[in-house]
């Protein structure tokens, strides 16, 4: 799927980036979406360059140093919109890399996840579940599918490898797809390889069908 920086719910967000009001896991997964696609990385850029512009109109006073400082703000954004090196595990980036060290989760690599069976051919790791919302990674075998759900907020699925589709589009690697109470869906992965995903809610999902309420009952309670 083609990032558009005109996709409401993707401006949004990184929107909230740049002016730094995402959660630890949000952050991380915007930060991560930015090494892997340049289109967004320049929109956040634009948009930080705007920020510091309306900090200096409404400025109350001179600022000391004024030129220096704005060269120093500039030079860290485009230090920020700089791909990064990969992790050890070239599906994971940096900051989300750097986000599950800090989680206790090693160094980050999909092959040392603890992975726990959701349904045959789908496996999940929940990283953090807290006042920050819950971050989940998932393994999608090739050609299986997610068991259908809504959600009672929204949910933002970075994808670290292969690819998905829904009801919105197909996703690829370094695509957001964004999801909320009004859509219900069952993410399903390509045929030919597996999807690595990660995920993050402010509120939980309620998984629909009869296999999503076993499911439920079996694992979220």
């Amino acid at each position: 799927m083609t990032t558009h920086l005109h996709e409401r719910p993707l401006d949004t967000l990184l929107a909230d980036y740049a002016s730094g009001g995402l959660s630890a896991p949000l952050h991380a997964l915007v930060a991560s979406h930015l090494v892997l696609k340049p289109e967004s990385r320049r929109f956040v850029s634009m948009l930080e360059a705007a920020r510091a512009a309306e900090i200096e109109r409404v400025a109350p006073a001179p600022i000391r140093d004024r030129d220096a400082r704005l060269a120093a703000i500039f030079a860290a954004s485009d230090e920020a919109a700089r791909p990064r090196p990969e992790a050890a595990d070239e599906a994971v980036p940096a900051p989300l890399a750097r986000y599950l060290a800090a989680s206790q989760l090693g160094r980050g690599r999909l092959a040392e996840v603890p992975w726990k069976t959701l349904i045959p051919g789908v496996k999940e790791y929940r990283v953090a579940d807290n006042e920050d919302g819950e971050a989940t990674l998932y393994w999608i075998r090739g050609g299986r599918k997610i068991p259908s759900h809504t959600h009672e907020g929204s949910e933002y699925t970075l994808v670290l490898k292969g690819a998905f589709s829904d009801i919105n589009g197909h996703y690829a690697r370094g695509d957001i797809a964004v999801a909320d109470m009004d859509v219900d869906h069952q993410p399903v992965a390509d045929a030919h390889e597996d999807c690595f995903c990660f995920a993050v809610t402010d509120a939980p999902l309620r998984l629909t069908g009869p296999i999503g309420r076993i499911v439920q009952k079996l694992f979220r309670h």
